[in-house]
């Protein structure tokens, strides 16, 4: 049975393409992606949606900051509901989901974060972790809820910071272990082996 996911991002999509990847090679299990939608006219995600023939559409979110507007909220809300997807996967995707967008959504919303929850929440999860000083870092994928990074974590996936390590040479660990972890998480809903919310 198809379990077709709509990904939200606003940057480059180098996640997005990572589920993009694994589905071109029959790697998602039953997982088709179905849309990726950006607030960014010009973000790099958008790119991809000619490279793998996935409808990729641009969302203005009638604001600048962290949250859509209201109106902007409902554009996204029908427009993912269009492509009636079991989960919606946000890789990337910079904005704060208020409770509303999560309550038409049934809760089927995941978000992938660079750092290894409850630690570093927030913005530059990456850097936070590198400017503390820890020995161990990693992302984790979570069911969004209304609070800011702290919905149940689903998984997880541990990088080592080494002495020698720059923060670009992390960033380059990190986006390998994010690479891998998304992926597999999805594949694991599809199938029905993670509790769906």
């Amino acid at each position: 049975m198809a379990y077709p996911i709509v990904i939200l991002g606003s940057g480059r999509g180098s996640n997005a393409e990572a589920l993009l990847k694994a589905e071109a090679k029959k790697q998602l299990g039953a997982a088709k992606i179905a849309a990726i939608i950006s607030d960014h006219e010009d973000a790099g995600i958008l790119e991809l949606g000619q490279k793998y023939e996935v409808p990729a559409i641009y969302i203005d979110p009638q604001r600048k900051g962290a949250r859509l507007s209201d109106e902007a909220e409902q554009n996204y809300i029908e427009r993912i509901q269009s492509f009636s997807p079991k989960l919606i996967v946000l890789a990337g995707f910079m904005r704060i989901i208020q409770p509303s967008f999560i309550e038409a959504v049934n809760g089927h919303m995941i978000n992938l974060h660079p750092s290894l929850l409850p630690s570093f929440p927030g913005m530059n999860g990456i850097g936070q972790a590198f400017d503390h000083g820890v020995k161990v870092t990693g992302c984790t994928v979570h069911w969004v809820t209304p609070a800011l990074d702290a919905g149940p974590i689903i998984d997880q996936k541990e990088v080592r910071i080494d002495e020698k390590d720059t923060l670009k040479m992390l960033e380059k660990k990190m986006h390998i272990i994010e690479h891998q972890l998304l992926p597999d998480v999805v594949t694991r809903l599809s199938k029905g082996q993670i509790k769906s919310r």
